[in-house]
Formats: structure tokens, C-alpha cells, sequence
């Protein structure tokens, strides 16, 4: 049965707006960096991505790009109810970061920055390693999706790897080091960087199947 016009069309809109999510991912940092800079006539790294909330330009930017995160994540339907209601979290997750800054003198407010801030890390993560790599079992994978789960395992574990890291640099004893060389900046840039590479990897701009309008487990 060859597939619709309008089945084509979809699922080579959800490949645009799998890369359009990792490509805000794979930017914000930069981003962020960039205008900070040029606002304040001289370059300076926050010591996290969340500090850049009260800095004017690069603050507005951080919270614009947490809300267009947040409804691309809400827009996206994956192959089934889970993948459907891990991106639910992930918007919920990006909209509480962006509305509960880490600057805020609120204690409870700090603290749910941190709670959002680490399930949105988690859904990044659980889309990497669980999400992204099925396939269905009547269906061999292709050479192109075993690339693609390969660069989702190295990605999710990275992502792993740098929250830890982002909780051992608060902790007391790298107080210090963490704040000289803003620690928890670089370990969120490099997680964020990895979730967005593997939302692009996703929307197949790297290792594209040859039958794109295939609506399996991809």
C-alpha cells in the first residue's frame, strides 16, 4: 500500500520539527554567549546558562527560546501515547524553568528551577536512550537507523554524564573551581548540545532512510 500525499507531507513535517528542536537546543548557549556579549561590550560566561535570566537581552532570549521549546515539545506526536506524553513533561518541564528563574530571592522558586530544569534534562535523556532507538520487532533495522541509534546512546550518555557533573560542581568542596571556571555552564552547554544533536540526528539530516514516507518505528 503506497502511503498518502497528506501521510508524506506529515511525517516529513515531524522530521523538520525534530531538527527545528534540536537545532534551538544545539544553539541556545551560543546564542546566548553571542548577545550577552554584545550587550554588555565584552565577553563573559555566566556560571550557568540560567544566570543569563537577569541579563537583559540574552535574559529574553533564554526565556523565548524555553517557551518555543516548550510548544514544539507539546506540538510533537511521536509513534505512540508515551513518546506523546514524555514530550507533555518536556513542555511542562521547559515552561517551569522559564518561569521559575534561579535568580529569583524566592527559595521555592530557586528550588523548582532546579526540579524542571532536571526533569527536562531527563525527558532529553529517556527520548536518547529509550525513545528515539525502537524499532518494531517484524521490522530489521536498517543501516542508517543502527547509525542513528548509535549516536542516540552516545548522546543520552553524555547527557548522564554532564548532570552529574552540573551536581557535583555545586557541591561544596568545587564551590570554588566550579564558580572560576563556570563549571556548570560548560557541562550544560555540552548536555544541550547533545540532546539538540540527537533531535537533529532524528529528523534524519544525517543517515536518511531512503524511504522517507515509511510511518514505522524510525
Amino acid at each position: 500500500m503506497q502511503p498518502t500525499t497528506e501521510n508524506q507531507n506529515q511525517v516529513i513535517s515531524y522530521l523538520n520539527l525534530r531538527t527545528l528542536i534540536g537545532v534551538l537546543g544545539l544553539t541556545l548557549p551560543i546564542l546566548l554567549v553571542i548577545v550577552d556579549s554584545i550587550s554588555r561590550c565584552g565577553f563573559y560566561i555566566e556560571f550557568s546558562i540560567s544566570d543569563y535570566y537577569d541579563n537583559g537581552a540574552a535574559g529574553d532570549l533564554l526565556v523565548g527560546v524555553l517557551f518555543v521549546l516548550g510548544f514544539f515539545l507539546v506540538s510533537y506526536k511521536g509513534y505512540n501515547k508515551t513518546d506523546d506524553r514524555v514530550a507533555d513533561v518536556g513542555f511542562l518541564a521547559a515552561l517551569g524553568v522559564a518561569l521559575c528563574p534561579t535568580t529569583s530571592k524566592i527559595p521555592a522558586i530557586h528550588i523548582l528551577h532546579f526540579v524542571f530544569a532536571l526533569m527536562l534534562f531527563s525527558v532529553f535523556i529517556i527520548f536518547s536512550l529509550i525513545l528515539f532507538r525502537k524499532t518494531r520487532k517484524d521490522i530489521t533495522p536498517t543501516p542508517q537507523k543502527k547509525n542513528r541509534n548509535r549516536v542516540y546512546t552516545t548522546c543520552g550518555i553524555i547527557m548522564i554524564i554532564s548532570v552529574l557533573g552540573i551536581i557535583a560542581s555545586l557541591q561544596k568542596p568545587f564551590e570554588d573551581f566550579s564558580s572560576r571556571y563556570s563549571l556548570v555552564f560548560w557541562f550544560e552547554t555540552i548536555a544541550l548540545i547533545s540532546f539538540g544533536f540527537s533531535w537533529i540526528v532524528k529528523g534524519e539530516v544525517f543517515w536518511k532512510d531512503v524511504k522517507q514516507a515509511d510511518t514505522t518505528l524510525k
